[in-house]
């Protein structure tokens, strides 16, 4: 019944003395015993917003970046094995997607502001689970729950930016959005990597609890209300159902395909079916009056364009993402909170470019960041696919660090730029629509891309283990032993029966095996992103277009 109260105490749109648009907001204001508390200069006003529509996503990306970091030692804490790490991250991403697209029409209809606390309250819910299970499959289940809340609170955040803003503040409020949730998230590596050494990684998911709460108190007392009034009545369930099932079938396949086989009865059909729902989907939404996916808005040059780069660049980044923090635990020696201060120079250098940003973008358009920002992070991945097992810590400054920076140089360049591209390129009531889809773009590019780059270092992995002469002269018990372990990947477990000769030989193969693997991952990536970059110098507009 309180909240109920709060959502419905609105005043006169206007009354702060901020642009809104009263087509797209209800000024929500929360009347207290002193009259004398309501803010009057927009410039607070805007504060708030911007703390609000910050602090709830950043616990998103904290807790995704921490989590790189953690992975080894929950697979270690909880027996896990590589494909549970892949479900660790791939079940989160992919309900997140789903809930990306949902959320922004759940938010257009019955208000932003509303969703939006929703998701947050349901994101602390389930950290606290993760936080406290002892079972890697009450992980995976609780952490798809938190896709959940998160892809509520990324879409209605954005979307409330994007509709609170006038257009000619418009890239300005994304570019401080951008680089403030960059900030905060950017302690996640270092945070994750200490509570991991200190073997209290639980705290990433129980430390969100108490900044729900603070976020949610900003919501109720300062942040307006945000509807579209024009948004159609119904809501695209099929759709939305369609777009879902191809994410999880499609993940599914390329996942369990390298450890069941993908000549397996299930795997086959699974596959088969993903393949049959997209012409399926896209025939829902061509022909539906409320689409959750406007195919209208692919119209537009700049849409088509930043979205299909979101695709790639996402995925590109994202597999490197989830694997190098593995590659410097498990092969390199790193150790986990070395791994948080080694990828600290990536988010400084995101974070400060990102800020200016906005003013190049402001003056020049968003076409030449999304041609060079991608160029440069394709080259950082090439350093990455360089790097030898045997590096090690010590060689960090001559060898990671370049790489690093160079990918944060890159990220910098492009992620703001790509969402103010995405956001300026359709009219204000499509704002939320607009801003789900290419958030569920992203996310969509994280889950397909980790699950396929996860099946062929699955598969890397176990061809060059099995296939070495000294695991070929092993016992076939041990030999089973071995293919049935290499889906822990570097982790895999060797044979108690074998000499401490055999087992150091066989221990610096898995190694090597697995930092070749990964090197192939990196080289994708870098064809993945130097792709991009190519295509938005094709469809990326040299200036904004800002339609009204």
């Amino acid at each position: 019944m309180g909240c109920s109260f709060l959502w419905r105490n609105a005043i006169q749109p206007g009354k702060f003395g901020c642009p809104l648009n009263t087509h797209a907001f209800e000024a929500n204001h929360i009347n207290t015993l002193d009259a004398g508390e309501r803010l009057s200069d927009s410039w607070r006003l805007d504060f708030w917003v911007l703390v609000a529509t910050i602090l709830a996503p950043s616990m998103v990306f904290m807790v995704s970046t921490a989590l790189s970091v953690a992975l080894p030692a929950i697979q270690r804490d909880l027996s896990a094995s590589g494909t549970d790490l892949i479900w660790i991250v791939n079940a989160y991403s992919l309900l997140q997607a789903a809930f990306i697209f949902l959320s922004g029409s759940f938010g257009d209809h019955y208000g932003r502001k509303r969703i939006y606390i929703a998701g947050i309250l349901l994101f602390a819910l389930a950290s606290l689970v993760c936080g406290f299970t002892d079972s890697a499959e009450v992980l995976i289940v609780a952490r798809a729950l938190q896709g959940v809340g998160g892809g509520m609170m990324i879409t209605c955040s954005l979307a409330l930016v994007g509709a609170f803003f006038a257009h000619h503040r418009r890239s300005w409020s994304i570019g401080v959005w951008s680089a403030f949730t960059m900030l905060v998230s950017g302690a996640g590596p270092i945070l994750g990597g200490l509570l991991a050494e200190a073997g209290l990684w639980r705290l990433i998911f129980i430390v969100n609890i108490p900044l729900s709460l603070v976020a949610i108190l900003v919501l109720f007392l300062f942040v307006p209300e945000s509807y579209d009034e024009e948004a159609p009545k119904e809501l695209d369930i099929s759709g939305t159902f369609l777009s879902t099932m191809a994410l999880l079938l499609s993940g599914f396949f390329c996942i369990e395909g390298p450890r069941r086989g993908f000549d397996d009865p299930l795997v086959l059909l699974v596959g088969a079916a993903a393949i049959a729902i997209l012409p399926t989907f896209i025939w829902i939404e061509g022909h539906s009056d409320h689409p959750m996916m406007p195919l209208n808005l692919f119209r537009s040059r700049t849409f088509t364009g930043a979205n299909t780069l979101t695709l790639l660049l996402y995925g590109a980044m994202n597999s490197v993402l989830f694997f190098l923090p593995l590659s410097l635990i498990q092969v390199q020696g790193y150790t986990e909170s070395a791994v948080g201060f080694a990828l600290l120079p990536m988010t400084m250098l995101m974070v400060g470019i990102s800020f200016l940003m906005s003013r190049v973008v402001d003056r020049y358009g968003p076409r030449m960041p999304l041609i060079f920002g991608p160029v440069v992070i394709s080259v950082s991945f090439v350093l990455f696919a360089l790097l030898e097992p045997a590096s090690g810590q010590d060689t960090y400054w001559s060898t990671l660090f370049p790489a690093i920076c160079l990918f944060g140089i890159g990220m910098g360049i492009t992620l703001a730029p790509l969402t103010t591209a995405v956001m300026a390129s359709v009219d204000e009531h499509h704002a939320g629509m607009a801003s789900g889809l290419n958030n569920t773009v992203s996310r969509s590019a994280q889950v397909l891309a980790i699950a396929v780059m996860g099946g062929i270092v699955l598969l890397l992995f176990r061809n060059a283990l099995l296939s070495d002469p000294t695991v070929t002269a092993l016992s076939a018990e041990a030999r089973a032993l071995l293919d049935e372990e290499s889906v822990k990947l570097a982790e895999t477990s060797l044979p108690v029966s074998l000499v401490p000769q055999v087992k150091s030989y066989l221990q610096d193969l898995i190694s090597k095996s697995f930092s070749d693997s990964i090197s192939v991952i990196m080289w994708i990536a870098a064809g993945l992103s130097l792709a991009s970059g190519l295509l938005a110098a094709v469809l990326i507009e040299r200036e904004l277009p800002f339609p009204e």
